[in-house]
């Protein structure tokens, strides 16, 4: 990739989405997940979020003088989404809650995340010295496989395939899609494209690469494997999504 091209040379990219004048439709919200993107896309060992704050805390050590500094922790701690609370300074999107979610998508390819200071001296290098500083997040022992770990992190679907309970009770078993379990085809994808699967309720039960258009997925939807070849006059794929194409929410 550009990124690992330019680590190579010795050259430090610098990324930044401007909030003033990113749009909806392509934004990833704030520069916390972008980070976050970042350091799965070049496998970083670790994620440092520079802030205003000394770290995560107990409670927000502006209101509550109790609040005590976390130290460590592991990243999918749910725990620590109820400590950060909302939003942050305003002088940029998001807040400590963004960092946190941050670390639990870096942790998805086994980066562990570092939330510190910005304010204090030499932080990037005390941290990288080994120095306890600010809130360091330990990455999940077993990170998703590359490629899942690339749908997990996908932001932008193409569409929508509503499966009925025998499908979701599959693919919560990790099996594969097959068009018999899709009942509702939405939006207008091609192939190759990142999908939602989502239950009659409207629960996302995974997301993945489809194999066929969506065109063809609403001939074949409802129809048993056998029958691909006869509607759509190939057979690409027996599975609409395979599972090693396919990652659970």
């Amino acid at each position: 990739s550009t990124l690992t091209t330019l680590l190579e040379l010795g050259v430090i990219p610098i990324i930044n989405e401007n909030d003033t004048v990113v749009t909806d439709e392509i934004k990833f919200g704030d520069n916390d997940t972008l980070g976050a993107l970042v350091a799965n896309l070049i496998e970083a060992e670790a994620l440092i979020i520079l802030t205003d704050q000394q770290g995560l805390f107990t409670a927000d050590p502006r209101s509550d003088p109790s609040a005590t500094l976390i130290g460590e922790g592991r990243a999918e701690d749910r725990s620590y989404e109820a400590m950060a609370g909302g939003a942050g300074t305003g002088i940029s999107r998001g807040g400590m809650i963004t960092k946190i979610r941050a670390a639990q998508r870096a942790a998805r390819s086994g980066a562990h995340t570092c939330i510190a200071s910005g304010r204090e001296l030499d932080p990037l290098l005390r941290v990288a010295a080994g120095e306890a500083v600010g809130t360091l997040l330990y990455a999940s022992s077993t990170p998703l496989q590359a490629r899942k770990q690339w749908l997990a992190d996908h932001l932008q679907l193409a569409g929508d395939l509503i499966i009925d309970d025998g499908a979701v009770t599959a693919l919560k078993s990790g099996r594969s899609l097959l068009p018999v379990g899709v009942i509702e085809v939405r939006g207008d994808f091609k192939r190759g494209a990142v999908v939602s699967c989502r239950s009659i309720t409207g629960e996302e039960v995974a997301r993945g690469l489809v194999n066929y258009s969506a065109s063809e997925c609403r001939r074949i939807a409802r129809k048993p494997t056998a029958e691909i070849e006869k509607l759509l006059g190939y057979i690409d794929e027996p599975e609409l999504i395979h599972r090693d194409n396919m990652v659970g929410r």
